[in-house]
């Protein structure tokens, strides 16, 4: 895959984060977006459209749910010195979900298994149970659609 960001003038280090970072963002993006047609099919809803308010929101508190969930699930068992090269983007001001992004491009360069591990996460994001998100009483998808 060529590397697609116009601005060439980056050293190698730089062009491989965005390259990490864009290979991300589309991953996020399918899981997300496939989430939200799952959903919406279990309920009996028509596919979610990309010029409703309501999808659009839905798609972005998912996106929100997926990463928080990508934040605990792959940063559970780092070592020491992992934690240590993670730290200052974990705490990066920003609003959250670019931060939670930032933090999985980080990983993403850290650990040689993080895309098993990511699979791995998605694939019981797609297909588990609805898991409350942020502490809340009820899940991402039972708020949107309506379920207690």
């Amino acid at each position: 895959m060529p590397f697609r960001h116009p601005d060439r003038s980056h050293d190698l280090g730089t062009r491989i984060e965005l390259e990490v970072r864009e290979r991300l963002e589309e991953a996020v993006d399918y899981v997300c977006l496939e989430a939200l047609v799952r959903a919406r099919r279990a309920a009996g809803l028509p596919p979610p459209a990309s010029d409703s308010p309501a999808d659009r929101s839905a798609y972005t508190d998912n996106v929100l749910a997926f990463l928080r969930q990508l934040d605990r699930d792959v940063a559970a068992d780092l070592s020491p010195e992992q934690q240590r090269k993670l730290a200052g983007v974990a705490t990066a001001p920003a609003d959250e979900q670019a931060r939670l992004m930032a933090v999985q491009v980080r990983l993403a360069r850290l650990l040689p298994d993080y895309w098993q591990r990511f699979d791995a996460i998605s694939t019981r994001y797609l297909t588990g149970p609805d898991v409350p998100s942020s502490g809340e009483g009820r899940s991402l998808l039972g708020r949107l659609f309506g379920r207690r």
